[in-house]
């Protein structure tokens, strides 16, 4: 979800920015097809409802970590692009803090709490951790669970979508900002 919003957001930025949407065909995005992969391994692991069923905690754990090895071989593959460093920068802080926590991602349970989900079982990957190892890594924050996009957020998801904002807006063109003139002031 933390990558659809930044892609929203970079699409908003970058046409403010006096981007073009046009442009966003040229982005030269290495090992594109690993991005599906990534997504569709994710969605399989945690399917949150979007599937029939759901997986064994060991099997979603182990996937999710394969999918974020990939990210990582999609972050050197792609490290030249700008913004792709801020958005590696947050996958490799998902991936320390859940490594260091025993294959999940802690939540602070007011975090939990303030998103709408229920804090006695797994969500997702995020599990309740009032002492959580590397605390200042783990989803710290809640959006409301009225918003379409509750959920719990880390430091690291925060990176990941402001790189994922500056990699949009970048490949748009966004340089400066764009101004709207009135119909009858144009000739």
């Amino acid at each position: 979800m933390v990558l659809l919003i930044g892609v929203l957001i970079g699409l908003l930025a970058g046409f403010a920015l006096g981007g073009s949407f046009d442009r966003l065909a040229d982005i030269e995005l290495r090992g594109s097809a690993l991005f599906g992969i990534v997504l569709a391994v994710q969605v399989v692991a945690y399917p949150s409802g979007l599937l029939p069923f759901s997986l064994s905690d060991g099997v979603a754990t182990a996937l999710w970590l394969c999918s974020y090895a990939a990210l990582v071989l999609l972050a050197v593959l792609n490290r030249r692009l700008r913004g792709f460093p801020i958005a590696a920068a947050g996958t490799l802080a998902n991936l320390v803090a859940v490594l260091a926590n025993g294959g999940h991602m802690p939540a602070l349970p007011s975090a939990l709490a303030g998103a709408g989900t229920p804090i006695e079982h797994l969500h997702n990957n995020s599990v309740v951790a009032d002492h959580a190892h590397l605390s200042w890594l783990i989803d710290r924050w809640g959006a409301p669970g009225w918003m379409p996009a509750a959920n719990v957020y880390s430091v690291g998801d925060v990176l990941l979508a402001v790189g994922t904002v500056v990699i949009v807006s970048a490949a748009m063109g966004a340089t400066r900002p764009r101004v709207l003139v009135p119909r009858a002031q144009r000739s």
